[in-house]
């Protein structure tokens, strides 16, 4: 299969990680559009360099997760608007009052928005019930690290929570 078919194909089955990276980067939608190019170019850019013996989603996650680092940091020099998880957490409103863990729900999202950025990243891939092992791969710190950093950002969060 020639290079451009199979990365279209890659890119295809994979696409959810994009947008999820890109929903918790940015909450205007130009914003996540500008990333999802990006990411999408520096994913053709690298593609070369894909060893086929790992996971795709592995390798995507890695350059996707620092592509959106990057474009975050960038651009909150110019912006000064906080970003949003809001392809993490799905809310349906159906009715006025809302339940106790929906509450819960929308406090543990802004929370996690007021996360450094790499803690925001691996708590995304925490919730997305990633091993240790993945976010290590994909972050580039150790098992150990992850496990650390991980019981650090849920003591902060129930700190948070307690604080409410």
């Amino acid at each position: 299969m020639a290079k451009d078919q199979e990365f279209t194909r890659l890119m295809r089955e994979n696409k959810g990680i994009i947008y999820k990276i890109c929903n918790s980067y940015c909450s205007d939608k130009n914003d996540r559009d500008d990333l999802a190019q990006e990411i999408i170019y520096n994913l053709w850019k690298s593609f070369n360099s894909f060893n086929a013996a790992f996971k795709f989603s592995t390798w995507m996650y890695r350059i996707a997760l620092n592509v959106a680092i990057s474009f975050y940091r960038r651009e909150k020099k110019f912006k000064n608007n906080e970003p949003i998880l809001e392809g993490l957490i799905v809310f349906e409103e159906t009715h006025e009052d809302k339940t106790e863990v929906e509450k819960n729900l929308q406090l543990l999202q802004v929370f996690i928005n007021e996360l450094k950025e790499i803690d925001r990243a691996i708590i995304l891939l925490y919730l997305e019930d990633r091993s240790h092992k993945e976010i290590s791969e994909i972050t580039g710190f150790t098992e150990t690290n992850v496990g650390t950093r991980i019981s650090r950002i849920k003591d902060k969060l129930r700190a948070n929570f307690s604080n409410k």
